[in-house]
């Protein structure tokens, strides 16, 4: 990062990033916040950010504000559509390095980054950590208008279109606009007839996630709702309900 594009207190906390220092070195700065405590002021500066919600970077096109430099970098190329990594087995694309090296993890299984609690394992850092909050506890987002907490910053920015309203992602063939991109790519599916999600067991394809993992339940004979009162298991929380108003009915 050139000394021109940092903030005034990244340039005075720049000397600590310039001084050789062990992989793992120690964590003397502590956020006066949290417990979080990291190696240098840099990175302890860049933390507070979640804090304060200071945002220094803006984009000069559509003025979103970023926390740090690269997540603006890494914004810019949302403008370009610029996806210069492209997985030599598919020729899927990707805008980031990081992004084709975790797609790959897809074709090789490969998950380097394993939690030290229970083991689980992951293809990207990100999805560690936000995994750990799980034994933390730690919902260090929260709402200002209702309180809620979340995991992610993403998450959180989610939950806020349900106060504003807001709808940014609208459906180049209707109009149609939807709050979340996830909705928007299952509404797509309607004009397209398209049903990317397919059993590996017998071919058949399906539009959601959800179905298919219903759907391989006939193979595997999974049951996970079960009734309280008779114990009789059912592959769908439908099934399960319809099941119990026999036990209500005879009541």
């Amino acid at each position: 990062m050139e000394e021109d594009s940092k903030t005034p207190g990244e340039q005075a906390a720049a000397s600590d990033s310039q001084k050789p220092r062990t992989r793992e070195g120690p964590r003397s700065h502590s956020c006066q916040h949290c417990d979080k405590s990291f190696a240098t002021s840099r990175y302890l500066l860049i933390h507070q950010r979640v804090h304060s919600g200071e945002k220094p970077y803006s984009c000069d096109q559509c003025g979103k504000a970023f926390k740090q430099k690269c997540h603006l970098n890494r914004h810019n190329i949302s403008h370009t559509g610029e996806k210069p990594h492209i997985c030599g087995q598919f020729g899927k694309a990707f805008s980031l390095a990081n992004d084709l090296r975790a797609h790959y993890g897809i074709h090789t299984g490969e998950k380097p980054y394993s939690c030290d609690q229970c083991g689980a394992a992951f293809s990207k850092k990100f999805h560690l950590k936000t995994h750990n909050y799980i034994h933390t506890g730690e919902k260090p987002f929260s709402c200002d208008q209702c309180e809620k907490s979340f995991t992610t910053s993403s998450d959180l920015k989610k939950h806020r279109r349900i106060h504003s309203g807001e709808k940014p992602h609208s459906c180049n063939q209707c109009g149609k606009a939807f709050p979340r991109l996830c909705t928007l790519y299952r509404h797509q599916r309607t004009h397209t007839g398209e049903k990317q999600y397919w059993c590996d067991l017998c071919g058949k394809t399906f539009a959601r996630a959800y179905i298919l993992q219903v759907h391989r339940r006939l193979h595997t004979g999974e049951k996970p709702y079960w009734c309280e009162q008779c114990e009789k298991t059912f592959i769908t929380s439908g099934a399960l309900s319809a099941h119990q108003r026999i036990h209500t009915e005879s009541i």
